[in-house]
């Protein structure tokens, strides 16, 4: 997490405390891992499990910055929407792709469960709605999940969905019963945990000074030691510092701010039902319920960073808007904490590195020289899926990490890249902003019209009616028409006297 975050951002217990070291003196390992996030200590686990010697250099401190500080939302899938990633690569080749994130779906869990990392709070389902009218694209997209990709997933109607989340913001949503969600920040200090049971040593407070890549054994220079090791896997984030700047000016950093508002009570089950993830298709929100009554919600992005404390109000706006219900007791409570120099129960921010494609960066730079990293929108699946993948063809000679070829390391603009994608970010808001209220507009004149046609149609068989007392016709036809009588023609008019005969 960024330095700017609360005190939680680093909380950890006491025995995790002790086991911080500084590397201090010179070293040999046939693995070095840079960067102790999520990716990186996935191969720290899985390549310890497997015999090698490993070390890990974080130049800050054990989950640093993690994007898993966050929802921690797991389920398959990748930044890159599944039909822009067909167009890329191609069907088969994107099978592939998703079989692998299904794998790190599962590697996740079977860390959550059969390892037991204490407070992982895993529950179960995610939902992904719709800000606009979607019904036709819903069909086509269910229909390649679970018959192209295997992958379990529900097309719920919009009065489904409004019937788990109480507001007209959203309309249809895929359901996928078998996501989950995890505390990510523990996740990542469970995952430091078991690599230190399998025999990987993390230093932590060290980074690294210089990297020299040539030759069969390669050296990493600290501020205080030196190490030697056969491979080298980058597994920074936008942090991993000059040596690395090359890397680093990969991917565009962006800051996401999140909060857990103070317990709510009964009215937060009254508005919002589901209790797995929610996010938007347009990835503008994603919140989920924690703790039974509180409220956990993701929304602000900027490119730079800035203080998580100044983003409660923007994001207790973002709620109200969405769920206006919920809204008004929630504006008196932050009137009062505001009063108090508090906000929300917690905030936080968590930087991640978005690449220009938006596919991760995985694979080996040179013989020896591996990264991982790029894992901005990409979820807690893909840096576990990474890790899994390094590890095994560091060791076992696995190529599948080919399949992430096509998408090289491309520069992300420095500075200017970083105003782009802010602009790009607040135009996005703003579209499907626009976009919302106009899918809104069209089905409330729908629901008028049908209204109106409904009027119309019981005005019509109200004045088509026949009054009860009049006969029926006979079953021969209509009844013959009575003739009219007809009147005698009035009498002559009188004569005068002259006029006789």
């Amino acid at each position: 997490m960024s330095e700017t975050s609360t005190s939680a951002d680093g909380e950890t217990d006491a025995a995790t405390l002790r086991e911080r070291v500084r590397l201090s003196f010179d070293l040999d390992v046939d693995i070095c891992i840079v960067g102790a996030g999520l990716a990186g200590l996935t191969v720290a686990l899985e390549t310890a499990r497997l015999g090698a010697s490993v070390a890990v250099l974080e130049g800050r401190h054990v989950g640093w910055n993690a994007s898993g500080h966050q929802l921690g939302t797991v389920m398959p899938g990748f930044g890159l929407p599944i039909g822009e990633l067909i167009e890329r690569v191609g069907f088969e080749d994107t099978r592939e792709l998703w079989s692998l994130s299904k794998e790190g779906a599962e590697f996740v869990r079977s860390l959550a469960k059969e390892e037991l990392i204490p407070g992982i709070a895993m529950s179960e389902g995610a939902l992904e709605v719709s800000n606009v009218d979607a019904g036709d694209q819903l069909i086509s997209r269910l229909q390649m999940l679970n018959e192209d990709f295997e992958t379990e997933a529900e097309g719920w109607q919009v009065d489904r969905v409004r019937e788990q989340l109480r507001t007209d913001r959203y309309f249809h949503g895929v359901y996928y019963p078998k996501a989950f969600q995890i505390d990510g920040r523990k996740y990542v200090h469970g995952l430091a945990t078991l690599a230190r049971r399998a025999g990987a040593r993390i230093f932590e407070d060290t980074p690294v000074v210089s990297i020299d890549s040539s030759g069969i054994r390669k050296r990493i220079v600290t501020p205080t030691a030196r190490l030697r090791a056969t491979h080298i896997v980058l597994a920074g984030n936008i942090h991993l510092g000059a040596p690395l700047r090359r890397l680093s000016d990969t991917l565009l950093p962006v800051w996401r701010y999140a909060g857990v508002t103070v317990p709510l009570g009964g009215r937060l089950a009254e508005v919002i039902k589901f209790r797995g993830s929610v996010s938007d298709t347009d990835g503008i929100d994603h919140f989920r319920i924690v703790d039974g009554d509180r409220l956990m919600w993701a929304s602000p992005e900027t490119t730079w960073p800035m203080r998580p404390q100044h983003f409660a109000g923007a994001i207790a706006r973002r709620i109200k808007t969405v769920f206006p219900r919920l809204g008004k007791g929630l504006g008196r409570e932050l009137d009062e904490q505001l009063g108090q120099g508090l906000e929300f129960a917690e905030t936080w921010s968590g930087a991640i590195g978005q690449t220009v494609h938006g596919m991760p960066q995985i694979g080996q730079l040179r013989k020896g020289l591996w990264v991982v990293s790029g894992f901005g929108r990409q979820g807690l699946n893909t840096s576990a899926m990474a890790g899994q993948l390094i590890a095994r063809s560091i060791l076992w000679g696995d190529e599948r990490w080919r399949l992430f070829s096509p998408f090289e390391l491309v520069w992300a603009g420095g500075p200017i890249g970083r105003i782009a994608g802010q602009i790009v970010g607040i135009w996005g808001r703003r579209s499907s902003a626009a976009a919302g209220v106009l899918a809104r507009h069209r089905e409330r004149a729908r629901a008028k019209e049908r209204i109106r046609e409904a009027r119309l149609a019981e005005a019509n068989r109200q004045a088509g009616a026949r009054p009860a007392t009049q006969r029926r016709p006979p079953p021969g036809g209509a009844p013959p028409r009575r003739p009219r009588p007809v009147r005698p023609p009035p009498p002559p008019a009188d004569l005068g006297e002259g006029d006789g005969a």
